[in-house]
């Protein structure tokens, strides 16, 4: 949405586009749940002693044969889409689409699973904010421009910080089973300072949409901000599962609320 915005913008939006790149990012989703459901249950990660919402094999409602299966049918899914969009951006996004697939499986599978050794905050920035508003751009423009990657990092970061209270809440379970989290290795003060930082740096967004010419109503999104703030005190205050559960999901809705309004924002300020 604010990659199809961004190029609505530029005067090149293109919706046929746009969503090709939508069916393929929520494959690459569901795939890498899938995958996380498969590979943590495999790894010794979701036990009975998780808390959180149920797994479906740790909880045996699937088998993991039938969840390996199905990760193996989404992402070949993925893939075959993911050469529509080839065809409509060219090949350099061949790699780009072949990488999210890999990643989506290395999150928590392989040899050096990337959730596992402290960087799925990182992948998740690249993948959620660069890559997929980045790529959306792209593959109805053309090029990628300054304004772009800014809100690219934007929304990369506020998707990473849904990450966190996730994290947190997990943090005793994880390093019991080897899972060295950033929460892990830094403690949850340092989760603290990376949520509240990180919603900073994405409401910055807009003020650098403004001063690289757009009109003020792309500074909708800093209406925003007292929320990013209770949200950073609920989860340092936070000391039970179920409400680190409950911020996880107040994450996500700002971040859809942030997707929203600067959107709107782009569109009215151009």
């Amino acid at each position: 949405m604010v990659a199809t915005a961004l190029a609505f913008a530029h005067g090149q939006e293109n919706f046929g586009k746009a969503a090709i790149c939508l069916i393929f990012a929520l494959q690459v989703q569901i795939g890498t749940n899938f995958a996380n459901d498969y590979f943590d249950f495999v790894k010794g990660v979701d036990t009975a002693a998780r808390v959180g919402p149920r797994r479906a094999v740790a909880a045996g409602l699937v088998s993991p044969k039938t969840m390996l299966r199905a990760t193996s049918l989404v992402l070949s899914a993925a893939f075959v889409v993911g050469l529509f969009l080839v065809r409509e951006g060219g090949w350099v996004l061949l790699p780009v689409g072949i990488v999210s697939i890999v990643c989506a499986l290395a999150y928590t599978g392989g040899p050096f699973p990337l959730g596992y050794l402290g960087l799925g905050d990182l992948f998740v920035f690249i993948f959620f904010g660069l890559v997929a508003v980045d790529a959306t751009f792209f593959v109805q423009v053309g090029f990628i421009t300054p304004d772009v990657t800014s809100c690219a990092a934007a929304v990369g970061l506020l998707a990473a910080n849904i990450l966190v209270p996730n994290n947190y809440r997990d943090a005793v379970t994880d390093a019991a089973a080897g899972k060295q989290t950033l929460v892990v290795r830094f403690g949850r003060k340092f989760a603290i300072w990376q949520y509240a930082l990180s919603a900073l740096f994405a409401l910055l967004c807009p003020l650098a949409l403004f001063l690289y010419g757009y009109r003020w109503p792309v500074l909708l999104p800093v209406l925003l901000a007292p929320w990013a703030v209770r949200l950073t005190n609920r989860l340092n205050r936070s000391s039970e599962p179920a409400e680190q559960i409950a911020i996880l999901g107040a994450t996500a809705k700002f971040l859809a609320a942030f997707g929203i309004m600067l959107s709107v924002g782009i569109v009215f300020a151009r």
